[in-house]
């Protein structure tokens, strides 16, 4: 079973959970796995159906937009992390 882990500012939708274990051989199949799991997570991390582009996706450190996109092959030891953009700064 592959790992997903998610980032603070999502985790009210895990009920405080750092990791959920999900099942799929592709990004997109984990992504689904974890929306069935956390249905609210769906409209944070989605728009109209696609990947929000505020949303960075890496299987095991490497960002999946270099490789085969949501797509991407994934293993049971992978861990897939989701990392929302930051924005803003300091002047």
């Amino acid at each position: 079973m592959s790992t997903i882990r998610i980032p603070p500012v999502l985790r009210e939708n895990t009920g405080g959970s750092r990791t959920v274990g999900v099942v799929g051989t592709t990004v997109a199949e984990a992504l689904d796995d974890l929306f069935a799991k956390h249905p609210a997570l769906r409209d944070r991390v989605t728009e109209e159906g696609e990947l929000s582009r505020f949303i960075n996706v890496y299987v095991n450190d490497r960002d999946v937009r270099y490789r085969d996109g949501l797509e991407t092959a994934i293993g049971a030891d992978d861990t897939i992390i989701l990392l929302p953009a930051m924005a803003g700064g300091f002047r």
